[in-house]
Parts: C-alpha cells; structure tokens; sequence
C-alpha cells in the first residue's frame, strides 16, 4: 500500500551532534575510549524562512573567507569560528543543545532497549530529551499565535551506523506509551501535537545549509564543554551563540541548554566544565 504524502509543515528542525554515544568505556575515567560528551544541537526555524538558509551559509563562508563549499565548525581556524558563530547568532532561529556527560552512564546496560534490539537506545534517549524541548516550543509558539495544529518537521545530518529507522520507530513507541499512561519519565513530554512520522528523514551534511549550521551549535558548545585532547577548549563560541539560544519564562536553563545527569552536581564537572553551564543560569552546590 502506498504510504500517503507527508502533510504540510510549519516548523523545522535541524539537528546535528557532536561526540559519540559508546558507553563501554568513558574517557576520562578509561584512558582509551569514548567522549566525555554526546552533544544534540537543534536549530529550529519556520519552514520558510529555512528557504534562505543556502544563503545564510553562503554569507557566512563568505565572511569567515573559508574556501570551502560547505561549513565544518571543528575544521575552521579559531578566528573564523568566531565569524561564523557571530554570524549564525545573527539569524533568525532558535538553537537548543542536550549536553550529556557519560561518565555516570559508563557501561550501564538498558534492558529493556536490548530486548528490542535496539542498539542505539543512548543516542535516542537524549534526542528523546532535545525533542521534549524543541515540540515545547513550537507548541507554545503556535499556541502565541493562535494557530493550534502547525506541524514540525525534522532533518537529521547523517552519522555512520545510525539507523534512522529505529530513531523513528522509537519514537513510535514512546507516543504509544504516552497515550497509554506508561511512560517511564514525565517530567518533561513531546509534544505529539507538532509532530508526524512522515515529517523526519535524514540528509548529508554537505547536501543540507540547515544541517551545517546545527553543526555549528553542536560543534561550538562541544568546544566549550570538552576539556580532554584533541579538543581545545575554548566556551567563547557558544557564548557568542546567546542570541538565538531559546528561553522557557526568561531562563535558558534546562531549556536551550539543557545538562544531564540531573541534578547539575551529579555530573562532577571541573571547574572548566561548569563556565558555560554558569553563563546560561546553572548553579552548581557542593
């Protein structure tokens, strides 16, 4: 049976991350491993104003005088990332980051995704808690504007070995779940309201402007948040990036950038860590 055309959509979201979600072994507390960090970065636009988001690249290539076709946050010299980062928070978008440490996660199991095979459940599991934020927002902005029943749509830059199938069909589930009353976490919820399976599909990040500038997001609260070589740390980027960051009744906090584990001090963040974190309203307590 054909599958029926995917509706209109109103919004649009582009995420990228940055980092890994291996969980066997965590650096820093295995010298050899993966990263600190799984960072989700979100940037949220109407879905016509993303018409112009070629341009917006352009512009920004163009400025930072990077001879390149497309925007690799990590690859740009530090002073062109200061130009690109000044640009971006010039646009009209909305940015949101999960910023997950691992090293409480390290080696933890989940059962129950195992028993659906699902091998990707850490990945999906924070884009779950990116997602709570970003459907919050266009719900409430379509309810600003008294238009209930606006739709967003998401684009995901590819990452090897990701199946995207699975991501989808997570999410699935947790609408199911929701509908029947079992969701395991209720704090927080996705708006099932903005969404629909149909509005998803992942792109290159060579083949998609809105893609590069969420690597932008991504890649800039990264720097500023992974203090373990090869990166440089350096948080003067995604400070610059306040501008579009979104807000929840005047506060950042938990909301365009949003810190797991919870609370703050269970993640055991150095003092290096916690600069960005404190510029966006955290509070750390002994």
């Amino acid at each position: 049976m054909a599958t029926a055309d995917p509706p209109e959509h109103y919004y649009i979201a582009y995420i990228d991350e940055a980092g890994d979600p291996g969980l066997k072994a965590v650096r820093p507390v295995d010298p050899v491993g993966g990263t600190e960090w799984l960072c989700l970065a979100a940037v949220v636009t109407s879905a016509k104003q993303s018409q112009n988001a070629v341009g917006w690249v352009r512009s920004i290539l163009n400025e930072t005088g990077a001879k390149a076709s497309d925007i690799h946050f990590r690859n740009l010299p530090e002073f062109r990332k200061r130009i690109a980062c000044s640009a971006v928070a010039k646009l009209p978008v909305r940015a949101f980051v999960l910023a997950s440490n691992k090293k409480n996660m390290r080696q933890y199991r989940n059962l129950r995704a195992e028993r659906l095979k699902s091998q990707q459940w850490f990945y999906n599991f924070c884009l779950r808690m990116l997602l709570e934020r970003v459907t919050h927002f266009c719900f409430e902005h379509a309810k600003s504007e008294n238009a209930p029943g606006r739709l967003l749509k998401i684009i995901y830059s590819e990452r090897g070995g990701h199946s995207y199938g699975q991501t989808v069909a997570y999410h699935e589930l947790l609408k199911s779940q929701s509908k029947a009353g079992t969701m395991v976490l209720t704090k927080r919820r996705i708006f099932w309201e903005v969404l629909d399976w149909r509005l998803a599909e992942a792109v290159s990040h060579k083949s998609s402007a809105g893609a590069q500038l969420a690597d932008v997001v991504a890649s800039s609260f990264y720097q500023a948040i992974d203090t373990l070589p090869p990166t440089k740390w350096d948080n003067s980027y995604a400070k610059l990036l306040k501008p579009i960051m979104a807000k929840d009744d005047g506060n950042y906090m938990n909301y365009g950038l949003a810190l797991q584990p919870t609370p703050p001090s269970k993640a055991k963040l150095t003092d290096q860590q916690k600069e960005i974190f404190e510029f966006y309203g955290y509070r750390f307590w002994p």
